[in-house]
């Protein structure tokens, strides 16, 4: 059971604040952007998701602007020393850049880690 919420490429996870007693969310990975909704059932919930991601982009049109999008396709790895120096070696073993090697590693995992 997945507790994230998906729609026109954004997503978020779905928290539940007993306090107020709804549930909410954030977008993350926003830098200049804060897009947040709630709902006190699911389905106030999804609409309200919907909402903020539909007012956003129509705000960055009216703006003239390109929506942000929350994933780059680029991100730094910190692996330490002897993780960097092995991964580099296998990298130089297999002809293929550093890169490639923790993109397929990553790759693998989430094929044998499937839900």
């Amino acid at each position: 059971m997945s507790n994230i919420m998906k729609y026109k490429g954004y997503w978020s996870q779905i928290r539940y604040s007993d306090e107020d007693e709804c549930f909410w969310g954030e977008v993350e990975g926003l830098k200049d952007t804060s897009i947040t909704f709630e709902g006190n059932t699911v389905k106030e919930l999804k609409k309200d998701f919907k909402d903020a991601i539909d007012h956003y982009i129509s705000v960055c049109r009216a703006e003239n602007e390109e929506p942000e999008k929350q994933c780059k396709g680029s991100l730094n790895v910190r692996l330490g020393v002897e993780l960097h120096n092995r991964a580099k070696m296998k990298s130089i073993e297999k002809h293929i850049s550093i890169n490639e090697l923790i993109k397929n590693a990553v790759i693998a995992y989430l094929e044998t880690n499937k839900e």
